[in-house]
């Protein structure tokens, strides 16, 4: 009998981060944090408005990581990484993961009202048709949006690094409440107490209209301490101002925040300054403007937790390890 033969061929694996035009420098840094250089991505607009993308190296047989966060110019910035996607599984990458730090259209997950979309299943819809393979994001506003997809979801949480931020400035145990700006998010507000050792109270608001917010009462014992607001994201920062003032008139002798996305469009840097906030702290997965930034608000980088992610993804490790299995927060 003829002996059969076989051929056997290892290949070495590559990383390839690249990045849309909507966070150059969060995606530097990432790469820095790698020690790796960014990865060359030819985007154009054309004055009709469409995109074009070209890589300027091969990707073929690649593990490719294409970040784009999605704060302003949101439909745009959405179509640019679609199309880095196309383009990337087009040209043969081994594996497309999107890099999405503000997951676009979180707020419209639900139906909320009679004959209204679901938009943020149409987003993940979108990427999976597009030819992603995984997608990393950060503090989604509705855990079910992980469900939306039947792709591999990461889900990065910095609620750690806030509690680590506030326990360097001293603020944690008895002097501190950590406070949930609406019952929605008790149970991430109770974890980020248990991180800070500190107890646990609850706002009920109601929104009269659009991004305005009304708080009615304050449910816990505020009374004499420091009050930590945690919360996903910052808008236009009316649910936080309000809280502020309802924790303040509750005894609160101070009053911080924390968010993982500030978008701050329009007046909500004059708001904040103006308010009874004395800090606020946000993470840089979107880019804030350094030159009109208020004093009271800081800002954190989340660079080196994603470079973490990225490279574990890419070793084939466990990403949740990464936050000792706590970054399910719903």
């Amino acid at each position: 009998m003829r002996e059969r033969r076989t051929l056997e061929l290892i290949t070495k694996k590559r990383l390839q981060v690249y990045s849309g035009r909507s966070h150059p420098a969060l995606a530097s840094d990432i790469a820095n944090n790698l020690d790796i250089s960014l990865g060359e991505a030819n985007l154009k607009t054309f004055a009709n408005g469409e995109i074009k993308c070209q890589f300027g190296e091969s990707v073929r047989g690649s593990d490719v990581f294409i970040l784009q966060t999605h704060a302003k110019r949101v439909n745009d910035s959405i179509m640019e990484q679609l199309i880095m996607i196309q383009a990337a599984k087009l040209a043969s990458a081994k594996r497309i993961t999107a890099v999405i730090p503000w997951f676009p259209y979180s707020r419209q997950d639900k139906k909320s009202a009679p004959r209204e979309p679901i938009t943020a299943k149409l987003v993940a819809d979108a990427l999976e048709v597009a030819g992603v393979d995984r997608v990393v994001t950060m503090d989604l506003h509705a855990g079910q949006i992980q469900g939306f997809f039947t792709i591999p979801v990461d889900h990065m949480t910095a609620l750690q690094l806030f509690a680590q931020h506030y326990r360097d400035k001293g603020l944690s145990g008895e002097q501190v409440v950590a406070v949930s700006p609406d019952p929605g998010r008790a149970k991430m507000a109770r974890r980020f107490g248990q991180m800070l050792e500190a107890d646990l109270a609850i706002l009920n608001k109601v929104r009269p209209e659009h991004d305005t917010a009304e708080v009615t009462e304050v449910i816990g014992n505020v009374q004499g301490k420091v009050a930590l607001m945690s919360y996903d994201m910052i808008v236009t920062g009316g649910t936080l101002i309000a809280g502020a003032t309802a924790l303040r008139e509750a005894g609160a002798t101070e009053v911080y925040a924390c968010a993982t996305h500030g978008l701050f469009p329009g007046h909500a840097f004059e708001k904040i300054a103006a308010s009874e906030l004395a800090q606020v702290t946000v993470t840089d997965t979107v880019p804030i403007d350094p030159i009109n930034r208020p004093a009271n608000i800081e800002v954190l980088p989340v660079s080196g937790l994603l470079a973490e992610t990225i490279m574990n993804i890419f070793a084939d490790d466990s990403v949740s390890a990464i936050f000792a299995g706590e970054n399910q927060l719903f």
